[in-house]
């Protein structure tokens, strides 16, 4: 399971369980992490390409 689907999720549990700083805080990470490794695999696609 991804590193950021496990943050994403773990951010809602604790939303669920009423932990909404640190839930906030988890699920923003799991979105940083995301678009940092989407953007890491559109450089690695278009550098095996050219």
């Amino acid at each position: 399971m991804p590193l950021w689907l496990v943050l994403i999720i773990a951010g809602i549990v604790l939303l669920v369980l009423g932990l909404t700083g640190i839930a906030h805080i988890l699920i923003w990470i799991g979105i940083i992490v995301l678009v940092v490794s989407l953007v890491g695999m559109l450089f690695t696609r278009s550098r095996t390409r050219a």
